[in-house]
């Protein structure tokens, strides 16, 4: 191996490594709009047990505080499982149920169900983020950079680092 060669495999390996982090660090925070109003409108609706197309509260152990964390969530059914989808990326919500081992519950009205989360792989999410798109797309899917339900398994599987995923076991 040339020296010009041992420069550019380092290179490379320094790119893929900024690629990772900037994967990791992937997270588009909601604006005031969002926060201030859409979200405290779904909240509301859901806890008072109308679901906007299968929207839930997601109630989580805070991982610093250990207080009940509650965010709007779509929970998305799939060939008889449930599933939850970060549209935003590594939001305070993904880190807080993977510090909480998975354990959350889902909110509507009244009904709260406890749940283990366990994350998908990359390769996994690709028919998740498929079916989550294809309910969702004109919610979310300025978030997904283009990519849609229509998308190849290529595409989808490029994008996917960016979006947790956790498929759901009833506690």
């Amino acid at each position: 191996m040339t020296a010009q060669d041992v420069d550019t495999a380092r290179q490379d390996t320094a790119r893929q490594s900024t690629a990772r982090q900037d994967t990791a660090r992937h997270y588009r925070r909601p604006g005031w709009f969002t926060r201030n109003l859409f979200n405290r409108s779904v909240m509301l609706s859901t806890g008072i047990g109308l679901s906007l197309w299968g929207s839930r509260v997601l109630e989580v152990r805070g991982r610093t505080s250990g207080e009940i964390r509650r965010i709007p969530v779509n929970l998305l059914d799939l060939d008889g499982q449930q599933y939850l989808v970060s549209a935003r990326g590594h939001g305070q919500w993904v880190r807080n149920v993977r510090a909480a081992g998975g354990e959350l519950s889902l909110v509507l009205g009244r009904r709260r169900t406890g749940y283990q989360a366990v994350e998908l792989t990359d390769a996994a999410k690709v028919p998740v983020l498929r079916a989550y798109l294809a309910k969702w797309k004109a919610e979310v899917g300025v978030f997904f950079d283009g990519v849609g339900p229509d998308s190849t398994d290529e595409e989808l599987a490029r994008i996917a680092p960016r979006h947790p995923a956790f498929v759901l076991t009833r506690r």
